[in-house]
């Protein structure tokens, strides 16, 4: 399970799991991480956690939250990040060893990022490159990241399993530009996050109500249709052109 670790002046003050969905931090009692100076606001940031990753937003704070020395609005947490809240740290951790980056990866894989929840009458594959193992039939690419931190559950009764979603059809996206143009990526698990850590990052949902994107990280919003977002999820339908981290895709249901 992640953590935080407070900190001020180099000496540790307290640590905190991450145990919920949502764990808020400022200055008031009513925090689940209550920094008391006056240089935290009294809501001062949140920390969301879907499935296996972290969030960080900053609630429009008085003197601003950094990332590891950058003032951020929102930030997808990674390993031994440092969050800055006036004179106090906490440092984010995991308890993974980061991967060994990949040599020279190509532009897609420079771009893309899949970070996915598993549908319960569907296990993930085990993490290898994709190419090798689809070529055939589903031409997607090997992305930056791939990385499941607990072991798919048994699969469900199908009947059961797919239940909520049984009459919804399965989308993907489809890369319009860039040296992968062409190439397909099915959207098959419940959260599939996109984009280039520290740049751009947009996670697509996929509920009973349809698939939903929403910003998550940088300073620049996600467009779909030429339009920019806003904070909000919004809903993706047939044909959708979403632009992110300098990539055009399409979203389609198949």
């Amino acid at each position: 399970m992640a953590k935080l670790i407070l900190s001020l002046d180099g000496q540790t003050v307290r640590e905190y799991l991450i145990d919920k969905e949502r764990i808020t931090i400022g200055r008031r009692p009513s925090n689940d991480i209550q920094i008391d100076n006056l240089a935290v606001s009294g809501e001062h940031a949140v920390i969301t956690t879907i499935l296996n990753d972290s969030f960080l937003e900053d609630m429009d704070s008085t003197n601003g939250t950094l990332v590891n020395g950058e003032p951020v609005k929102k930030h997808y947490l990674q390993n031994d990040d440092v969050i800055e809240i006036g004179k106090y740290r906490l440092t984010y951790f995991t308890g993974q060893a980061a991967a060994a980056p990949e040599a020279e990866p190509q532009d897609f894989e420079r771009t893309m990022i899949i970070r996915s929840s598993p549908l319960a009458a569907k296990p993930a594959p085990v993490e290898e490159p994709v190419a090798a193992s689809h070529a055939s039939t589903q031409p997607v690419s090997r992305y930056e990241e791939v990385r499941t931190d607990e072991e798919e559950p048994a699969p469900a009764p199908a009947a059961a399993a797919v239940k909520p979603e049984e009459n919804q059809p399965v989308a993907a996206i489809q890369i319009l530009t860039g040296a992968n143009a062409g190439k397909e990526l099915e959207l098959t698990k419940t959260l599939t996050s996109l984009g280039k850590p520290g740049v751009q990052v947009a996670v697509i949902t996929r509920r009973p109500q349809g698939y939903f994107i929403t910003h998550v990280q940088g300073e620049s919003f996600p467009m779909v249709n030429g339009q920019t977002l806003d904070a909000q999820a919004h809903v993706l339908n047939d044909h959708d052109v979403i632009e992110l981290a300098g990539i055009k895709m399409e979203f389609f249901f198949k």
